[in-house]
């Protein structure tokens, strides 16, 4: 993929060494098992992120300032185990460097590095998973790495918080807690309104890493990804929910994976720029840079 930097920024606001945020691009698309494409997700978003407004309107904020570093991407592709490893090595080091990773899928698989450098830093933490499935097979295809597996990687080193899933399979059910599992159909037929944010909230720990399966929303805005499914969140929803997470927790990390440019209709790819700049608009609104 190209070398670009997030929001397409002047250098002055890209130095790793003075960055807050630190966006890591991993394009691996080795255990995506229906629509190709993944790898190119990156680079589609850096370069929609050029194309963005860099003031916020609703936090009447410019993030940038805070510093956005975007790195080299993983290229390690060998299998699912060595991109991790090494996703996990570059996760470590932001982390240790007292930066906010920002992960760039890439198919979901890209997350179980991310998770484990997570376990190094924190004693307690939560992932929450916004996604369309529940990846929570055991192993998949022979790979316990694989993009079906993911969330059930995630539960080995962190309280878990499921949001959106539509779709699941049978063998899964061992795995899945049911009191942490909020499916799109509760959500939608909800009668307390918003009130399933914060049973959500209830479930996590202060610290609270994001991982966003684009696939979480409706194809109807959303089409470009690997395996989408009907019947998905809106843009609003999501956000109004991460503002009430960002209220109530602090967000330490934020993956947004599984998007599959479409070269036609590059509007899938600038929901996820987007989507990834309002989350770090909404962290960083109250805090002044370093």
């Amino acid at each position: 993929m190209e070398n670009k930097n997030y929001g397409g920024l002047d250098s002055e606001f890209t130095a790793y060494e003075t960055a807050e945020i630190v966006v890591l691009p991993v394009p691996y698309d080795g255990t995506s098992t229906w629509l190709k494409g993944a790898d190119k997700g990156p680079d589609a978003i850096l370069e929609a992120s050029a194309n963005m407004e860099l003031y916020d309107i609703e936090t009447d904020s410019e993030v940038y300032t805070h510093g956005i570093a975007t790195l080299e991407p993983v290229t390690e592709a060998s299998s699912p185990e060595a991109m991790s490893q090494e996703v996990e090595k570059q996760v470590d080091k932001i982390l240790t460097d007292k930066k906010f990773p920002v992960i760039l899928g890439g198919e979901h698989s890209v997350s179980i590095g991310a998770f484990r450098a997570f376990a190094k830093h924190y004693d307690k933490f939560s992932v929450l998973q916004l996604d369309a499935h529940s990846d929570m097979r055991s192993e998949y295809e022979g790979s316990t790495h694989n993009h079906a597996c993911v969330m059930a990687r995630a539960k080995e080193v962190a309280t878990v918080a499921q949001v959106g899933i539509r779709s699941s399979a049978i063998e899964e059910k061992e795995n899945i807690m049911p009191d942490r599992i909020f499916y799109a159909h509760d959500l939608h037929d909800a009668k307390e309104g918003n009130n399933w944010m914060y049973m959500v909230s209830q479930k996590l720990h202060d610290n609270v890493y994001i991982t966003i399966d684009l696939d979480v929303f409706d194809p109807a805005i959303l089409p470009a990804t690997g395996t989408p499914e009907p019947d998905g969140l809106y843009y609003r929803e999501v956000l109004n929910f991460l503002k009430l997470i960002n209220e109530r927790h602090n967000i330490v990390g934020l993956d947004v994976v599984e998007l599959c440019p479409n070269e036609v209709n590059k509007s899938s790819d600038f929901l996820a720029s987007k989507l990834i700049y309002q989350i770090l608009s909404i962290k960083y609104q109250n805090q002044s840079n370093n």
